[in-house]
């Protein structure tokens, strides 16, 4: 089940654009690492600053609306017969602050934590955290969606990613845009981690979180696949197959189709992660489409077919 932005920002799904700054601005604040010490609040101001980005766009929350998280990230289908079947799909860039500092505006959106010294005020929430201890932010989770093709083949995906980069005096940041490459290996399954370590952001005693990218398969209008297998569903009459490198396959069938039938191709399904040169196998599975009305006379046909 996807993540529900409606219920991270604590506001019904017919709330108004008002309403969603209203609900963001609050948990914000609440939220924000230097105002809260609860572990939790690092990741709760993280999702708040996704949803609030989808739902403010009125593009990305149509999207959302009607296909869900994953109709959002992992594309959605365009009209049958299209040369890109599927629409780009919105990846969230994990920068969170980045998201804090649009909404609140200003050079610097942590100066209500400074005096006009720039040290550090000790706030009635909590403190802020240990000064002179470096803890490592924890790390960056986003879903990498990717064609049956792009695993089959391999590829390679940049992903744009802003986060905050320490100046010069080591006090002070700025939000940078930064290209990650991810050179995608033919085989790879769903769940395979990418981690970029330390490519979070940076400040004054933080180690930058590690940002991970976690593989999704998207679905594939032809083709299912199972661990290294592909599964292929065809309606009898059978003619050939065309497979995800876009070679036809002649399947000759001798034996006699029934509804579970099932014919297996070795070496026609996914490359093989270990060793990409060998490859999982292809089930075809046959949908047998019965009459919904027999004339007498194919009913006369059927009869003596079943009794000879």
């Amino acid at each position: 089940m996807g993540q529900d932005y409606y219920a991270a920002l604590h506001i019904t799904r017919n709330a108004e654009d008002a309403q969603i700054k209203k609900a963001y601005r609050k948990l914000a604040l609440k939220h924000h690492p230097l105002k809260s010490v609860e572990p939790a609040s690092v990741e709760i101001f993280k999702q708040i600053a996704e949803a609030y980005e989808v739902l403010s766009d009125p593009v990305k929350r149509s999207i959302y609306d009607k296909f869900g998280e994953e109709g959002l990230k992992g594309g959605i289908p365009q009209e049958f017969g299209s040369e890109t079947p599927w629409a780009t799909g919105y990846v969230f860039h994990g920068n969170a602050e980045k998201v804090f500092h649009e909404f609140f505006g200003g050079n610097n959106p942590f100066s209500e934590f400074f005096d006009a010294e720039g040290k550090e005020v000790d706030l009635n929430f909590g403190g802020l955290r240990g000064r002179g201890v470096k803890k490592q932010d924890l790390p960056i989770q986003r879903d990498l969606y990717l064609s049956l093709e792009d695993l089959f083949f391999g590829c390679t995906k940049k992903i744009k990613i802003s986060r905050r980069v320490l100046n010069e005096d080591g006090y002070s940041s700025t939000i940078k845009d930064k290209i990650l490459t991810i050179d995608v290996k033919p085989g790879w399954r769903q769940g395979t981690r990418i981690t970029f370590e330390k490519e979070g952001d940076q400040g004054p005693n933080i180690i930058p979180a590690d940002i991970i990218f976690i593989v999704k398969e998207k679905l594939h209008p032809r083709f299912r696949r199972e661990n290294d297998n592909l599964i292929f569903v065809n309606s009898i009459p059978l003619g050939k197959v065309k497979t995800l490198d876009d070679r036809l396959l002649n399947i000759p069938i001798n034996d006699i189709i029934h509804p579970k039938y099932c014919k297996k191709v070795p070496g026609e399904g996914m490359p093989l992660p270990e060793d990409p040169t060998k490859k999982g196998d292809l089930f075809i599975f046959f949908e047998i489409q019965f009459p919904t009305r027999l004339t007498p006379q194919k009913k006369q046909m059927l009869r003596q077919a079943l009794l000879t």
